[in-house]
């Protein structure tokens, strides 16, 4: 008896570090794969293939383990989580990511915390954030108009797609807080998959009504870039979100939520190692501005 105990804790424990790593470091890739996927792959056919067959296995998988059929209303919520996550949130990022680093994009979207501070306060619960929120999110501030730096200080960063991703992450942040209060089917994979499927078809249509259909050269797509689109689909989608659902059932909440933290030093790293991006000092004050308000916000945030 003691001896299984004695065994499957030290298992347990390096299942906890495979799955904090595979948050970290893949999430935190996701920026780097996708600069190499749209090199030669059109941004939303891309991003819609990614998601369309992720959420595929997921929702069959999930059926085969005897998850229940979902009702039109599930499926209408998914399609609205869908939209705002996947269509708005990960779409434009992508389509950004054309025009700005990855790295860059990665410490955009940690403004996502910002919005929900913002959207809550002004929502219907009108929830004031508390002085540690508040000043999280004046850090914040302060950080993206470092990195943006309209003013091109030390070489600026493109102002239209930093915008995009600024308000990628509104809509992630608005998509968030939607699916806390909504009506989902009982099993997470398999809600999962259905807000996969209804992003993924969602930008098909946007690549669809965008012309990459008649746009794209398929026969010259390189094979980086489709090796990196199987590598978003099978890791990024499948294995991270995997391993998160697992440590959001076996750790605290504060542990889980640092991948927060890690994944835009991550993709800043990446970037700077694999595309040759430049880190300059802006970047660097903004990343530590940024971080550290997701921190405060994170840590300071009412449950």
């Amino acid at each position: 008896m003691n001896t299984s105990v004695s065994s499957g804790a030290p298992a347990a424990g390096w299942l906890k570090i495979a799955a904090f790593a595979a948050i970290y470091v893949i999430w935190g890739s996701t920026y780097l794969a996708i600069v190499f996927a749209i090199e030669t792959l059109p941004p939303f056919l891309m991003a819609g293939l990614r998601f369309l067959t992720a959420g595929l296995l997921l929702y069959g998988w999930a059926r085969w383990r005897g998850a229940p059929a979902p009702s039109l209303f599930h499926w209408r919520n998914t399609a609205i989580i869908g939209g705002a996550l996947l269509l708005i949130g990960n779409g434009t990022v992508v389509w950004a990511e054309q025009r700005v680093a990855s790295g860059v994009a990665a410490l955009l979207v940690t403004t996502e915390p910002l919005w929900v501070v913002v959207l809550q306060w002004l929502g219907p619960a009108r929830q004031r954030p508390s002085k540690g929120v508040a000043l999280g999110f004046l850090l914040g501030v302060i950080g993206m108009m470092v990195l943006v730096n309209p003013w091109k200080l030390e070489g600026g960063v493109d102002l239209l797609g930093s915008m995009a991703i600024f308000l990628s992450a509104g809509a992630w942040a608005w998509g968030s807080l939607f699916a806390s209060r909504a009506t989902l089917p009982s099993s997470p994979i398999l809600t999962t998959g259905m807000q996969m499927l209804c992003g993924g078809g969602l930008l098909l249509l946007a690549g669809t009504l965008a012309g990459e259909w008649q746009t794209t050269h398929w026969d010259q797509v390189s094979q980086r870039s489709w090796l990196a689109l199987g590598y978003l689909t099978l890791f990024g989608s499948l294995v991270a979100f995997s391993a998160y659902s697992w440590l959001t059932r076996v750790a605290p909440p504060a542990q889980v939520s640092t991948y927060a933290y890690v994944n835009p030093v991550i993709a800043v790293l990446l970037g700077w190692a694999f595309a040759h991006e430049v880190i300059t000092g802006q970047t660097i004050i903004a990343a530590v501005l940024l971080v550290l308000a997701v921190v405060l916000i994170t840590l300071k945030a009412k449950p």
